[in-house]
Parts: structure tokens; C-alpha cells; sequence
């Protein structure tokens, strides 16, 4: 993550106040800021300013003063750039978009676990979209649709929400337990290729998920097919385990080995879920690769618990205690919030692997010391919540908060880091905290081939007018393992290429301002 001189720094502010000394015209922006502690990271920008928005971008950051047709006051809050979130299981469904805005998330990514069909998936919500949106080609939705014929996409490819209604979509785990043979290794490449030609950001490669189905060639295959397209691989790793033979630390290593063979970019998805005592150790690898200029960085998710299906590889009893030093009753069944007995636990495996469940992995201590390293960004790993009532997929934008069970880290995690470094608990500065949510992202994505980030977690003269207004002193996470879909509160206001998403506090109805982040197609 590139950090830019002061020298450079200061060419870039003095010519955003050139920009500003002649704005567009005291009364020709369409929305104004003003008053507000306008957090820039690229260039370090940090002071009270004034911006104006016009046909969707930045056209102004300024001292002076400046008028539109509709202004908010920021006096007290902060102005930062819309946060990006690499990895968000709720891209496509109104309610998980409309829960990722109040946490001032303008841009959700389906990353790790990916999708197929792309072009499909992308499709559907062209001017239907309120967040901005993209995804990757991932191997799990590409091996079910190898592995098993009878596989049916009821949702254009987004094969989680596919796994809630396994009876209606014909899903089955072949894309987790099944060794794929040479032929079809051969048409599972293809279909990646294919999703990267059709304009995926990356490969979502999650081999954590099929330890004993996905073989090393597959991992390979990946990394060679994103160094030639010159993307990204976002990885949940082989292994969640700090014990060997099977750590986490070995599970890094086979996506790191063929990049330096292949290139590409690397994303290290959770990784204290997946080295949890190692982390240091597994920080530092990546530290040392950044160093030589290799592409890669680890993200992390601010709990010490996380969010899973009741069949992942890693809650094997075998791995989940010895491994991880947890036991059943550190899983709990999302659908009614209960922990698990063996008895319970051996009966979803069989009948359920599907089910939603959540799980404790590193502790907290672990979690708040690796999101200060320099090295890591935020994802929230947001995952489908359960309507209460009816244990279905909560997708419909007018889902009530209060009325779903899930993990609070698809409504809260952004806030939640904003909070935790309020408190000190992670020791950074806050310009930092909004980097880890913004800007280093958007960084290490056009780094990546994805050439819209360039305008985007910045808060600059020409750059997307995504934006998050905070106030530092009350923003705050109110989702909780119980209440997983409260919103986040303290974020009042939300801006999506220009237009108002979140006014007041309120998510405002009908407003499709999102737009497609995808790599140049072939």
C-alpha cells in the first residue's frame, strides 16, 4: 500500500486549492458539504474544508465558501471517502446493501466466495443498485456448476444465497468434497477464464472451504490465470489451525508460492480466523513479500467470532478443537441462536451443511493488534442473514432491522473499527482506520486491473462522489451475535456517486445510484 511523501503531498493539496480557488460557480453544485474534517488519505489531507459535488464527482475541496442546490452541514463530523468492502456476501440483496450504506459502505464486493455466471450476475443489477457493486469468477460457484449437473442458479449466480434453498437451487457440497479429475480441472479453468474475461475484478478461490476437494493444481490454476490477466486472487485459505501439520501459516504459503511464480495480486481474506495465534507470523511473511514489491495484503474482520455454514471443512471436531482450541458449544446455530451439542452438530453435517452458524476462531487481543498493523485492511465478511419468523434468506430491502438473525459484522464492522479506535483498543490514528476502509483498498484494487479505483477512496477534485459522513465521537456498532441486523448508528449521511443514499440516518427508498466496479473486458 503505497504511503505518498510529503513532497508529493503537498503537489497534490496545493493543486486541489488551486482547483478550488476558481470552484464551478458559488451556485452551480449539486450538493455541498460543508464544515466538515475532510479525511483525504492519499494525500494525508486532514482539516476543515468545504466540498462540492457535480454530476456525480468531487468538483471542489476548498476553504472557501461555496453554495449548491442542497447542502449538508458537517460541522463536527468527519468527510471521508465511501468505504470499500472487498469482502461483502450481501452485494446483490437490498437489505444487505441497505444495512453495508448505514454502516457508510458505498462500494460492496463479492470477493472470496465469488460468482458464475459474471455477466449474469452483473446484469441484474444494473439501475436496480443503490451501493455500488462487483464481484469475482469464484471456484466454489464454478466447481458446483462443474462438479454437479443438476445445479440450478436461483440467483444469478450468487451461490450462498443458492445454499440457503439447497431443495429449490439443487445444491449439493461436490464443490467442497470432490476431487475434480483432469477434464474437468480442464473445464473449471475455462469457466474461470471465462468470468475474467467478462469483466470479474479477480478469482474468489476458497479452498478453506474444500481442504479435501480442491487440490494444490487448483490453486495454481488461479494464480496463473490472474497473473495473466493481471487481477487478483481473494483467498480464504486452506487451513484454520495453529497447530501443525495443517496450520494456517501452510495454507498461506500455497497461494503465496505459485504468485511468485505467477504474479498477480494476493488478498489474504480474514487471516486471524485462519492463523490465529500465528498471526504475527503470518503478518510478518507478508510484510517481508510487500517489501520485495510482491502484491499482497491481509484483511481482517474486527470480531473474534465469525460466520459459516454448519458444513465448512474447519468445524470438523478434528480441526475445530485440537487446532482452533474451541469445542461445539463454540458454534452457535444462527437460526435460533443456540450453541451446539455433538448430537446437533453431526446432524447438520448430515441432513443441513448448509445451515448458518456462527463460531469463536482468534481472540480478541489477536483481532485488535493485527487491524493496527499496517499491512491489513478491513472487510467485513457480511454474510446472509435469516428472517426470524420464517428462517428464509433475509433479501427484501424492507426486511426489519430487528426482525433477523445473522452475524453482526454484516450490519456493524466499519463502525465498529471507527469505535474501537475511539476507545484505543486498536492503537491507530483515525485517518489511519478510514485508509484501512477506503483508500488502501481502492490502492491495491487498480494496482490489480481494476482501473476505476482510481477515483475512487479519495476525497480529491475529479474523484467518484462516494462519501461517508461520521461523527467520531458517537459513530458506533449496535449489531450484536443476538441482533445481528441492527444498524449502525452516528453515520447520518451517505453519498453515492453524488446522490443521497443515507439522509438523516435513514436509508432513502428507490435511489439506484450504484454503478458496476469491474476490470476492463476481453
Amino acid at each position: 500500500m503505497k504511503r505518498v511523501c510529503c513532497v508529493i503531498a503537498l503537489a497534490v493539496g496545493l493543486s486541489i486549492g488551486c482547483a478550488a480557488q476558481n470552484p464551478v460557480g458559488s451556485g452551480d453544485f449539486d450538493l455541498v458539504i460543508t464544515n466538515g474534517r475532510v479525511i483525504d488519505p492519499e494525500t494525508q489531507l486532514d482539516a476543515v474544508r468545504n466540498v462540492g459535488i457535480k454530476d456525480g464527482k468531487i468538483a471542489a475541496v476548498t476553504e472557501d465558501q461555496i453554495r449548491g442546490a442542497e447542502t449538508i452541514d458537517a460541522t463536527g463530523h468527519v468527510v471521508a471517502p465511501g468505504f470499500i468492502d472487498m469482502h461483502h456476501h450481501n452485494t446483490a440483496a437490498p437489505f444487505g446493501q441497505k444495512l453495508a450504506l448505514r454502516d457508510g459502505v458505498t462500494t460492496p464486493l463479492e470477493l472470496e466466495a465469488g460468482v458464475y455466471p459474471v455477466e449474469d450476475w452483473y446484469a441484474q443489477l444494473e439501475g436496480k443498485s443503490q451501493s455500488n457493486f462487483g464481484a469475482s469468477v469464484g471456484t466454489i460457484p464454478v466447481r458446483e456448476t462443474v462438479l454437479n449437473p443438476g445445479y440450478r442458479t436461483l440467483t444469478h449466480g450468487d451461490f450462498l444465497y443458492d445454499m440457503q434453498v439447497p431443495k429449490a437451487a439443487h445444491t449439493s457440497m461436490k464443490w467442497s468434497t470432490q476431487i475434480a479429475t483432469p477434464d474437468q480441472l480442464d473445464t473449471i479453468a475455462a469457466k474461470l477464464e471465462e468470468g475474467l474475461r467478462q469483466g470479474a475484478i479477480g478469482i474468489g478461490h476458497a479452498p478453506g472451504y474444500m481442504v479435501k476437494g480442491a487440490t494444490q493444481r487448483e490453486s495454481h490454476i488461479v494464480q496463473r490465470l490472474v497473473g495473466q490477466y493481471g487481477a487478483a486472487a481473494f483467498v480464504h485459505a486452506r487451513f484454520s489451525s495453529q497447530m501443525p501439520p495443517t496450520s494456517g501459516l501452510l495454507g498461506i504459503d500455497e497461494m503465496m508460492a505459485p504468485q511468485q511464480v505467477y504474479g498477480g495480486g494476493l488478498v489474504v481474506q480474514h487471516i486471524t480466523a485462519q492463523t490465529l495465534s500465528l498471526t504475527p507470523d503470518a503478518l510478518r511473511i507478508i510484510d517481508d513479500a510487500r517489501a520485495r514489491g510482491i502484491q499482497v495484503i491481509a484483511e481482517i474482520y474486527p470480531y473474534d467470532f465469525g460466520g459459516t455454514i454448519a458444513g465448512a471443512d474447519y468445524l470438523h471436531p478434528d480441526n475445530y478443537g485440537p487446532n482452533m482450541g474451541r469445542d461445539y458449544k463454540d458454534i452457535i446455530e444462527v437460526s435460533n441462536m443456540k450453541p451446539l451439542t455433538k448430537e446437533r452438530y453431526d446432524d447438520l453435517v448430515k441432513s443441513a451443511p448448509g445451515t448458518s452458524v456462527m463460531f469463536y476462531n482468534a481472540t480478541e487481543d489477536t483481532v485488535h493488534k493485527a487491524l493496527a498493523h499496517p499491512n491489513t485492511v478491513l472487510g467485513s465478511d457480511a454474510y446472509p442473514f435469516t428472517v426470524r419468523a420464517t428462517g428464509k434468506p433475509a433479501v427484501d430491502w424492507d426486511t426489519p432491522y430487528d426482525g433477523v438473525n445473522g452475524h453482526p459484522r454484516g450490519a456493524g464492522a466499519h463502525a465498529r473499527l471507527l469505535r474501537l479506535v475511539r476507545e484505543k483498543k486498536v492503537d491507530i490514528p483515525l485517518s489511519d482506520a478510514v485508509a484501512k476502509m477506503s483508500y488502501l483498498i481502492a490502492d491495491f484494487l487498480e494496482a490489480n486491473g481494476v482501473e476505476q479505483m482510481a477515483k475512487k477512496g479519495r476525497i480529491q477534485v475529479g474523484a467518484d462522489a462516494d462519501i461517508a459522513i461520521f461523527d467520531p465521537e458517537t459513530v458506533r456498532d449496535n449489531s450484536t451475535m443476538k441482533d445481528g441486523g441492527l444498524p449502525s448508528t452516528g453515520i447520518p449521511h451517505v453519498i453515492v456517486n453524488g446522490i443521497q443514499v443515507v439522509r438523516g440516518s435513514k436509508v432513502v427508498e428507490g435511489v439506484y445510484p450504484g454503478r458496476s466496479v469491474r476490470r476492463p473486458q476481453r
